[in-house]
């Protein structure tokens, strides 16, 4: 080409723009960076989508604790000498039961306290022969609590010995722990997303870096700068999806698993107690959606995060370039 002909014509952002870029692409379809980048994403998002679904399990199986404590208060008679404990705990369940807002009262009688102590003081045991105290169970109208405070007064007043337990402290432990677990959880969230941001900067930075002198020619001739973002916006989100999908099946797998072997081994005494502290290991339908919000989430995170990245890199170009003039 001599001197005096015209350098090619730069496509700007439309019909001749798509046709140059089904011909080429000023990003690598395939490096080693590029795989990389999938695989750091894919572990990103795994780890957001377990701590997604934690929190989910854990407020899950609190609200579930709190809902089954607050339906029960436990009227606690301890024995003394001489004392009616018979006589006492009717008196007691025939007190509860005239409150608004109690569905019933019943007596735990001695065979129940026996296999409640039988843990710890083995089978056989003698309750009325042991200072044992005994319990009344009052179901309540969650709905429509009983005034606690009357209730304790007149057992109190009748029944030597007693006490009302509300399990309000439990509920209120409860309520707070599931609040503080839920906070953990969006900070570690926060936390993988902004490391996963940061990843994908140095990756489109490098992509660029390894691109220089053509984004730069193409950019100094007229290319404009959101045409040249689209390209990397477009790659980048590809590599997003691809790696967010990838983590995002990985976590479906082992919540399934979980609940997997949750459902077989509900008999054992192993599960039992894995159940009592996290409930079934079903994340439900809204620990599945919110797997399906972390992917798009990752991949829209990464496509954003290319765009402005190389939109300021390419501002920059242009500063120098004036600030040179």
């Amino acid at each position: 080409m001599s001197m005096t002909e015209a350098p090619p014509a730069i496509p700007r952002a439309g019909s001749g723009a798509k046709t140059w870029r089904r011909a080429t692409s000023i990003v690598p379809q395939r490096s080693v960076a590029g795989h990389a980048l999938v695989i750091v994403i894919a572990i990103m998002t795994f780890l957001s989508c377990l701590t997604l679904g934690a929190v989910t399990l854990v407020r899950d199986t609190a609200s579930v604790w709190q809902t089954q404590i607050a339906r029960e208060a436990t009227i606690q008679i301890k024995p003394d000498d001489g004392f009616d404990m018979n006589a006492a705990l009717t008196q007691a369940q025939a007190i509860a039961s005239g409150f608004s807002g109690v569905r019933s009262a019943s007596i735990v009688d001695s065979a129940a306290t026996a296999r409640l102590l039988e843990p710890w003081l083995g089978a056989g045991l003698d309750i009325d022969e042991l200072p044992v105290p005994r319990l009344v169970i009052v179901t309540i109208d969650e709905n429509a609590p009983p005034d606690f405070a009357s209730m304790r007064q007149a057992l109190r007043a009748a029944v030597p010995n007693v006490s009302l337990d509300d399990h309000r402290n439990w509920v209120d432990r409860l309520v707070s722990m599931a609040r503080t677990t839920v906070l953990i959880g969006i900070a570690i969230l926060v936390l993988m997303l902004a490391a996963t941001v940061l990843t994908v900067v140095f990756a489109t930075r490098g992509a660029m870096a390894g691109n220089g002198p053509v984004i730069e020619v193409l950019h100094f001739v007229g290319a404009e700068s959101q045409f040249i973002a689209a390209e990397f916006r477009r790659h980048f989100l590809w590599i997003g999806l691809k790696g967010a999908a990838a983590g995002s099946l990985a976590a479906i797998i082992v919540f399934v698993m979980f609940a997997w072997w949750s459902s077989r081994n509900i008999a054992t005494p192993e599960a039992d107690q894995a159940t009592a502290l996290f409930g079934n290991f079903v994340i439900g339908t809204t620990g599945y959606v919110g797997v399906l919000f972390i992917l798009a989430l990752v991949a829209g995170l990464t496509a954003a995060t290319t765009h402005f990245t190389v939109v300021a890199r390419l501002n920059s170009i242009d500063i120098g370039r004036t600030d040179h003039d």
